[in-house]
């Protein structure tokens, strides 16, 4: 079965990550889409992120409409930083023969992919589903086959939605006491006025 993996902090879980995974499922016609929150972000070992707990049930919450919405905690339950090659090896291990993977990620994350980890073997064991980012160019693929040979074969390009929603905007807001209810679940929204999440940011 082809899945969808969908990756990231979701702190918190956004309406944009519910568009993107909604316009994969309906332009890929995937079966399921993997929402799998970082246990420890590489990329963000030194920014204060909300404790695993709140960010597995915004998200839960948040996918529960969705039946083929599913919620993954591999990475949360791996040791050490969260690497993107490991958690697309080990559900390369799970399929079946034929099926594939299909890597959800953003223009500005996929032109920035040569200086992520094992990147070579990381595009070899998937396909890339590359979306947009408000201000952020269309990916520069000659240049990136240049840095990743072989990429430009493994990438799908989607040119929409285009979202402007920024998880950091959405804490600010809440810290503040304003409205988030346009960025958010309603779920998400209650679980986040619930347990005062963000108040100190």
């Amino acid at each position: 079965m082809n899945i969808g993996v969908l990756g990231g902090t979701f702190d918190p879980l956004h309406i944009g990550h519910i568009r993107v995974a909604e316009e994969a499922i309906a332009r890929l016609d995937l079966p399921r889409i993997l929402f799998i929150p970082a246990g420890q972000p590489w990329l963000k070992l030194n920014n204060a992120i909300s404790p695993v707990p709140h960010r597995l049930e915004m998200v839960r919450l948040g996918i529960s409409g969705n039946p083929r919405f599913k919620l993954s905690t591999m990475e949360i339950e791996r040791s050490g930083p969260s690497y993107s090659v490991d958690t697309i090896e080990q559900l390369h291990s799970q399929l079946s023969t034929g099926d594939e993977i299909f890597f959800i990620l953003g223009w500005d994350n996929l032109m920035q992919l040569p200086k992520w980890y094992q990147p070579q073997r990381l595009i070899e064991m998937c396909r890339l589903v590359a979306v947009p980012r408000v201000d952020f160019p269309y990916p520069d693929l000659p240049a990136l086959e240049k840095e990743l040979p072989g990429i430009s074969q493994k990438v799908i390009l989607f040119d929409r939605p285009r979202i402007d929603i920024n998880a950091s905007e959405i804490r600010r807001r809440a810290a503040e006491g304003k409205s988030i209810s346009e960025f958010v679940p309603k779920a998400v929204e209650r679980y986040i006025k619930e347990h005062g999440l963000y108040k100190e940011a």
